[in-house]
């Protein structure tokens, strides 16, 4: 099982919940959890092509994702991912 957990912004598409357990199937990578997600959430973390938005930033521990093999970075049961979108303006 891998845990997301979500910002405020996010909450309203998984009932609220300040995070969410997936359950990625066999070999978890980044894409897998994205993928298991209930459609809510999942629209605004990944595109129609399955590529992390680019507004969304997924950390694994201290690592951003996409600074290690991006949607394809390898997880391991009990992992958590961090989901922060990013924040923009002057």
């Amino acid at each position: 099982m891998i845990t997301l957990d979500l910002p405020p912004v996010l909450r309203p598409f998984a009932a609220g919940a300040d995070r969410v357990t997936v359950d990625p199937g066999p070999d978890p990578t980044v894409r897998s959890v994205l993928t298991a997600l209930d459609a809510p959430l999942r629209r605004r973390l990944i595109d129609e092509q399955g590529a992390v938005r680019r507004h969304v930033n997924l950390f694994l521990g201290q690592d951003n994702v996409r600074d290690l093999a991006g949607a394809d970075t390898p997880l391991t049961d009990g992992d958590h991912l961090l989901v922060l979108p990013s924040v923009a303006g002057g």
